[in-house]
């Protein structure tokens, strides 16, 4: 049976959803925002950097409150609004967070519009180990 985590310490949803949903070791993270956990009606960090910055923290955040943390994970979408404009700020940031030997397998995509009025979101998917 799927365990179902929607952790107090997370960043407050913006849709009816789980922060991660874990089944057979595999832990599946939606998709987070640039919102700020300890003040949720704030306004969003200015420029895809900090956003960019802000969503990898709530990631970590939902990973340390199922016992995980970046290294255990396999794969990322990354979802950004303004593609052509903000893709190598977006790499730039987002590649601190990996050491180069273990970056997670990628696909970033454009969109026309996110939720709260975001620059950037990223989902997730870890593995827990054996």
């Amino acid at each position: 049976m799927p365990d179902f985590h929607l952790l107090a310490s997370g960043p407050r949803p913006v849709a009816p959803f789980s922060h991660a949903v874990e089944t057979d070791g595999w832990v599946i993270l939606t998709g987070q925002m640039p919102t700020d956990p300890d003040a949720p009606d704030a306004p969003l960090p200015e420029g895809v950097e900090a956003q960019t910055r802000r969503v990898m923290d709530n990631l970590e955040i939902i990973l340390k409150g199922v016992g995980l943390d970046l290294s255990h994970v396999l794969q990322c979408r990354c979802y950004l609004t303004a593609f052509e404009r903000d893709y190598a700020a977006f790499n730039d940031t987002y590649q601190t967070y990996f050491p180069e030997d273990r970056r997670p397998a990628r696909t970033t995509v454009g969109v026309t519009a996110l939720a709260v009025g975001a620059l950037v979101e990223i989902d997730c998917i870890a593995r827990r180990p054996a």
